[in-house]
């Protein structure tokens, strides 16, 4: 699959290193220029390209970027991507760490459908509540009893069960989380942020979630 990654932090840079491992053909960007990433894709076989360039041919375009830099994205970001292009989210909303305030998200919209909305595109949320280092070091194979799962949110069928598909063939249990309405139940706070558990416990984290963001998760 041709996928491209906008973001070559640490889950961008992780899921460059594990998808071109899969022998998937990558190219990654950043805000920099491609010049600032020779070493991961020295390291990976990836094709380091301006984010104009990511998306050309691509089936699925992985946006790694922190959310306050989301609308400062190319407005014709998906132009050149192939037919049905799926975009997958892997961000979070950090109002007092990084990203200040974003009042449609205060307000109570979900990250992803603000992302959504900035990039004119639907997305489906996954990967932002994984530690980047447990990308490249929990992946198990189906059916290994130490094998973690990972929520998958998203309002179309065919998009959600590709995402679901990379998620498995990564090592990883994909579970579907609901809706991109539903996806504040994998914001930080809640209870599956951060969990490492199989397929049972994300589901049962999901379930207890609360939809309030504590004073710590608030601009």
């Amino acid at each position: 699959m041709r996928i491209g990654i906008v973001g070559a932090g640490n889950i961008g840079g992780n899921l460059t290193r594990r998808l071109t491992h899969l022998g998937h053909e990558v190219r990654v960007a950043n805000s920099r220029g491609p010049a600032t990433i020779e070493d991961l894709t020295s390291q990976t076989g990836a094709l380091g390209v301006d984010v104009v360039d990511v998306a050309q041919g691509a089936q699925l375009v992985i946006i790694a970027v922190p959310e306050r830099n989301v609308p400062q994205l190319p407005a014709d970001l998906l132009a050149g991507a192939a037919p049905g292009v799926v975009v997958l989210d892997t961000g979070n909303y950090y109002p007092q760490q990084r990203d200040g305030r974003i009042a449609e998200i205060e307000e109570g919209m979900t990250e992803s459908r603000w992302v959504a909305e900035q990039i004119g595109h639907r997305v489906i949320k996954a990967f932002n509540g994984i530690y980047a280092a447990n990308i490249l070091e929990k992946p198990r194979p189906e059916g290994d009893p130490e094998r973690i799962a990972l929520p998958v949110a998203g309002d179309d069928p065919r998009e959600k069960n590709l995402v679901m598909e990379i998620v498995n063939e990564l090592g990883f249990d994909p579970v579907d989380a609901g809706s991109i309405d539903d996806s504040w139940r994998q914001q930080p706070g809640t209870p599956v942020y951060g969990a490492t558990t199989d397929a049972n416990g994300v589901r049962l984290a999901l379930a207890s979630a609360h939809h309030v963001r504590g004073p710590e998760w608030r601009a």
